[in-house]
This record gives structure tokens, sequence and C-alpha cells, in this order.
């Protein structure tokens, strides 16, 4: 026995040593834990952050305003006058022996000097044309940064809503589950028949495709919104938001007139044909020929002189009709475009106008009848599955009609959100949802 006891303390020895020593290393020599979930975990995200992201990293705004730029140093180019022209000749003059007065050897200098004249029509007429494409760049860039903030917004809160759908998902997945081991429990001791576990069973295995389902759509829409507000990749995001409150909308024919009369895209259409129509004008200037001032000095061996002259072109062969023509099919054009964005315009906001109208009537009524009816037969059957007057089938049924109300309720709360985010958009409703 005592050499038993003497063979199990040799074999511990080393273990015991190896706890001592790692006993006492310092905590930075210790095996580092792996990464705990709070690294990993999301960062919250703000409905205000994801449109300061969006601000700053969005390349679609990125690229409108280097078209605003681009049209802003247009104005300057159209400011300019044109250029002179500046000459100098040199060179070496010989006497001919076969002339009977012949002239001085010695050197030749040529200077002169070219300037052209621009017509005053023309050159007011082409800073009129940059100056509308810098007033329509702009209108461009205040278009792009609404739709921008409408595309952060309906991905935002199609986020939200997934999440909703996983929330309400997973509470019914922890209904039936319970409902299962219910059953279970009730065809252990002979109370039910093993047909109604099947049942739960079933009912189980749907619970939770739709719990994977939802969190599928929710990572999609996470996906959407990383794109739309240019997120860096390595940050996980988390929006957390709520609905905004439900408002009274004023009269359609109020909103259309607001609409037509201060959004960016209607102004932008009214600008590019005031441009088109300056820029036929500035073609029909430009049928004036713009003469050519020049002065030349030159200096001879023997003699000096100067001139001074203008060149004018004659319009012989070009008279720019061709160009002309296309300035005039360039208003028509415009003026199309204005007359089918005043249209779009229009059908947009009677589309949001109807949805949100609908969407708001629909939230009121499941609201106040149809959920309250669906929560009272979910309790209703099973109570009555409790006391044995109703079967499984009856329960699944009420708590499907449950969750069919719960999602149409979603939808409505949701789709009310995304006209409304169109209203403001258009400008029908101030930011906020104010009227």
């Amino acid at each position: 026995m005592a050499f038993r006891l003497l063979v199990l303390l040799f074999a511990l020895f080393p273990c015991a040593v190896q706890a001592l020593q790692t006993a006492d290393l310092p905590s930075a020599a210790l095996p580092s834990a792996p990464d705990s979930p709070a690294e990993d975990a999301s960062q919250p995200l703000t409905l205000d952050e994801a449109l300061a992201l969006a601000e700053k990293n969005s390349p679609r705004l990125q690229a409108a305003e280097a078209r605003s730029a681009q049209a802003a140093a247009a104005v300057k180019t159209a400011k300019a006058y044109t250029n002179p022209q500046v000459e100098f000749f040199g060179g070496h003059q010989s006497a001919r022996d076969d002339v009977p007065v012949p002239g001085a050897p010695g050197l030749l200098q040529h200077y002169a000097a070219y300037q052209t004249f621009e017509i005053p029509s023309e050159r007011s007429s082409r800073q009129r044309v940059a100056a509308l494409g810098r007033d329509s760049s702009g209108f461009a860039l205040a278009s792009e940064r609404r739709s921008v903030v409408a595309n952060v917004k309906h991905a935002f809160y199609e986020v939200l809503r997934r999440k909703e759908e996983i929330a309400q998902a997973q509470e019914n997945l922890s209904l039936v589950e319970d409902l299962r081991r219910r059953v279970e429990v009730e065809v252990r001791v002979g109370e039910k028949g093993r047909l109604e576990l099947t049942r739960a069973e079933a009912e189980l295995a749907r619970a939770r495709f739709m719990v994977r389902s939802a969190q599928i759509h929710l990572a999609d829409s996470i996906a959407v919104l990383r794109a739309t507000i240019a997120a860096p990749p390595d940050r996980n995001l988390d929006p957390r938001g709520l609905l905004e409150p439900p408002i009274h909308l004023p009269p359609l024919s109020e909103l259309r007139e607001a609409v037509l009369r201060a959004h960016p895209a209607m102004e932008q259409a009214r600008t590019d044909v005031q441009r088109a129509e300056a820029s036929l004008q500035h073609q029909r200037s430009l049928r004036v020929p713009q003469p050519v001032f020049y002065g030349e000095y030159e200096h001879q061996p023997d003699l000096t002189f100067w001139r001074a002259g203008v060149t004018i072109p004659l319009p012989l062969w070009d008279r720019r009709r061709g160009h002309i023509q296309e300035a005039t099919a360039a208003v028509r054009e415009s003026t199309a475009v204005r007359d089918q964005t005043r249209l779009e315009m229009i059908s947009t906001l009677e589309r949001a106008y109807e949805q949100y109208q609908l969407a708001d009537q629909q939230v009121t009524a499941l609201q106040a009848g149809s959920l309250h009816e669906a929560e009272s037969a979910v309790e209703a059957a099973q109570s009555a599955y409790h006391f044995g007057e109703r079967g499984i089938v009856e329960v699944l049924d009420a708590q499907r009609v449950l969750q069919s109300v719960r999602g149409d309720l979603l939808d409505a709360q949701y789709a009310r959100q995304s006209a409304l985010i169109d209203l403001e958009e258009l400008g029908a409703v101030a930011p906020g949802g104010r009227p």
C-alpha cells in the first residue's frame, strides 16, 4: 500500500510543478483567450449616423459634386477672352548681282501681333449658356442628394423591418416549441395520440424555417444598407431606430403644386430648356463673322515699315445651318424631357400619397380590430386545448392567423413609412414627417 502511494506521488509531482509555474507567470505570458463576443459585436447605427456616412462617402454625391464643379469652371472658361498671337521672324538679306538697284545686305526682322475681336452678342450668349449649365448642375446635385437620403432611409428601415420579422418569428418559434413540449408530455402519459405530436413537430420545423428565412432577409438588407451608405467593410452594422409617427397630409392638389414648383428635378428640367434656348441663340450669333485685327512691323537693312489691318472670314460655304438645326432639336428634346419629368413627378406623388393613405388605414384597422381578435383567438384555442375541448390543429390554425395578422401589420407600417420617405424626397412633406 505504501509503495502504491509513493508511485502516485511521483506521478502527480510534474503536474503540480507545472501548475505552480503557471500560477507564478505574469498574465501576459498566459495563452490569450479567444476574442470575446463583445469585440465582434455589431456597432449600433442610428439614422442620423447613416445619413452622415452617406453624405461623406457616397460616390453618387461625389460624382454630382464633381459635375457641379465642372459646370462652375465652365463659367470661368466662357468669360475668358481669346488670347492674342505674336509672330517674330528673323533672317538675312543678300544683294543680287543681276538687279540694277540691289538692296542692302543685312539682318531682317519681322514682328506681328493678332487679336480676335469677339462679337458682344456671341460673348453674352456664351456666358449665359455656361451660367445656366452651372445652375442646372446645382439643381442636379440637390436632386441627387435627396435621392441618396431617400435610398438610405429606405435601406435603413428595411433592416428594421427584417429585425422585427426575426423577432416575431422567434416569438412564434418559442410558442410552438412550448406547445410541442406540452404535446410530447401528453403523448407520453397517453392523453393524446401520436398524430398530435407529429403535427406539432411539423409546425415546429416550419417555425424554424421562418426564422432562418428572416435571418437571410436581414443579411441581404444589411448588405444593401452597407452599399448605400458606403460603410467601411470592417464595421458591423446594427441599425436601431423607431418608425416616424403618422401625419395628416394636406390635399393632393396643394402638394402637387408645391412639388412642381420647388422640386430640384423640375427646376433642373426648366433650366435645361432655358440653356438649350440660350445655346440656340449662341449658334445664331456665331453666324456673324469675328474679325481678327493685326499689326506688323518689319525691319530691313535699308528700310523699316509697319502695317495694320483686319481679317474677316466670309460665311460662304458654312453658314452654321447644321449647328442651328442641332440646337433647335436640342430645344425640342429638353422641352419634352421637362414635360416627361413633370408627368413622372405627378405620378410618383399620387402613388406615394395613395400608398400612405391606404397603409395608414390598414394600420389603424389592424391595430383596432384584427390583431386583438387574432390574439384572443389564440388564447381561446390554447385554453380549449388545455381542457381537451379542441385539438392541436385548432391551436396551430389560430397561431398561423395571428402570425399572418402580425405580418400584415408589419407590412402596412413599413409601407406607410416607405410612402412617407417618398413624399419627403418629393418635397411634399418636410424631413421628419412635417407637412
